[in-house]
């Protein structure tokens, strides 16, 4: 085999050749070695960091130079000229849609952003000051009880409608949990809104008839949908997809990847880059910031990337459409403050040797902020611009005949052979 590793085993002297196919080899193929016909060999890689768990053809990913691309579509692209729910389609089928079936699927979504008005006493139940995160992913598993029959997921009738309600209903429930916090009544869908439009009014409309968004708002929050809609195999796709290879219902894995995104290591870190501008607090104060981070006495939040090694294309974006909104709202000050932070370290050959690039957290927390989100909310956000990327994993892990119920090996470190010990006797 010319595409192979060989590879030779100093324990036992047995030789192997080790097929390779897309920069990997199979990981079963290592039982091959092993010690006495025990003991197979295996990987020990915690975090996955060099390990592929299936094959996808949603997102592809180019660290090294910069390049996100959604079915083979640029992000750049896709921000510029798609709407959320055409790139939501994309996702999800595979091809954009045409002008048919674009409006089919915006009208299939659009009938169905009304949520049981059960579900909406299931939510008033929370505490006046429960994070919006943990209502969003018990509401969204309560869906589950509502929807029995989304077990059915080798029916693709069946999957195709929970996937429509789940699209549709995760404005809902997170307007819902945001108007919760501020202990206000929760407002209806408007289904002659669009889908940002939509979900803009159910967050802030109070008296008025009709609320008007400012289009230049809505085209921002359409911008971020887009921009947060899938990123490959991070850790809450992994979790949707370890969930839903035990073949539950899709708004169980969804809460799943739900509950690893609220964790402050992937769906936080925009509101620690706010936190960073604060404490700086002033453009003068930047150079010496700088040198704590070289110091090893502060820490850069919003720079560098598990996978980028170059500037995260979706910062670009973000940037520009930080710009638009700052034309509605006017400019946050500490814009100049991140400005200066992003100048310096794009010239400082310390983070450039470090490849630490901008990311899409560096300047989506400024834009959210701009929109008079709480913090809390920053991560509901996120959950609801991911929604079409977790279930196109799904579906995509459901229909992968190579997948299997997640069960990774173990290195076991603790005691062997034990006898137990009488009580009086310990």
């Amino acid at each position: 085999m010319t595409d192979s590793l060989s590879i030779r085993d100093n324990r036992t002297g047995g030789e192997e050749e080790i097929a390779i196919s897309d920069d990997t080899i199979r990981a079963g193929d290592l039982k091959k070695f092993a010690v006495d016909g025990e003991r197979a060999l295996a990987t020990y890689d915690p975090g996955f960091v060099n390990t592929a768990s299936c094959k996808s053809a949603i997102t592809f990913i180019d660290g090294d130079k910069g390049i996100l691309e959604y079915r083979g579509y640029p992000i750049e692209q896709l921000a510029e000229n798609s709407t959320f729910l055409e790139v939501a389609y994309l996702l999800l089928n595979g091809e954009l849609p045409t002008e048919d079936q674009l409006a089919t699927w915006v009208d299939r979504v659009t009938n169905h952003t009304y949520v049981h008005e059960n579900l909406k006493t299931f939510m008033q139940g929370f505490r006046y000051d429960a994070h919006p995160m943990s209502m969003l992913m018990s509401s969204v598993a309560a869906l589950s009880s509502f929807y029995p029959e989304a077990n059915q997921i080798h029916d693709p009738e069946v999957v195709d409608l929970q996937i429509i309600r789940m699209i549709a209903k995760m404005p809902t429930l997170g307007a819902f949990a945001y108007r919760h916090a501020q202990g206000k009544p929760y407002i209806y869908p408007s289904n002659d809104l669009s889908y940002t439009a939509n979900f803009m009014s159910m967050l802030w409309k109070m008296s008025e008839p009709v609320y008007q968004a400012d289009e230049r708002l809505v085209r921002a929050m359409e911008v971020l949908f887009i921009l947060h809609a899938d990123h490959e195999q991070n850790a809450s796709a992994n979790a949707v997809r370890s969930i839903g290879s035990t073949q539950v219902d899709p708004y169980s894995a969804i809460a799943g990847g739900i509950g690893a995104l609220y964790g402050p290591l992937h769906g936080g870190a925009n509101e620690a880059v706010l936190k960073m501008l604060r404490r700086i607090g002033d453009v003068a104060n930047v150079p010496d910031f700088i040198e704590g981070v070289k110091a090893g006495n502060e820490r850069l939040m919003g720079f560098g990337h598990r996978v980028y090694k170059n500037y995260d294309p979706r910062a670009k974006i973000i940037k520009k459409a930080v710009d638009d909104v700052f034309e509605v709202t006017g400019v946050n000050p500490q814009l100049k403050i991140a400005q200066e932070l992003e100048k310096i370290a794009l010239e400082d050959d310390y983070f450039v040797s470090r490849k630490l690039y901008p990311n899409v957290d560096f300047y989506s927390g400024l834009l959210y902020e701009a929109l008079q989100f709480p913090p809390e909310m920053f991560t509901v956000l996120f959950a609801i611009g991911r929604t079409p990327g977790w279930l196109a994993q799904w579906k995509e892990l459901i229909n992968d005949p190579e997948q299997k119920i997640a069960r990774p090996k173990q290195i076991y470190t603790g005691h062997r052979g034990r006898d137990f010990v009488p009580m009086d006797k310990r």
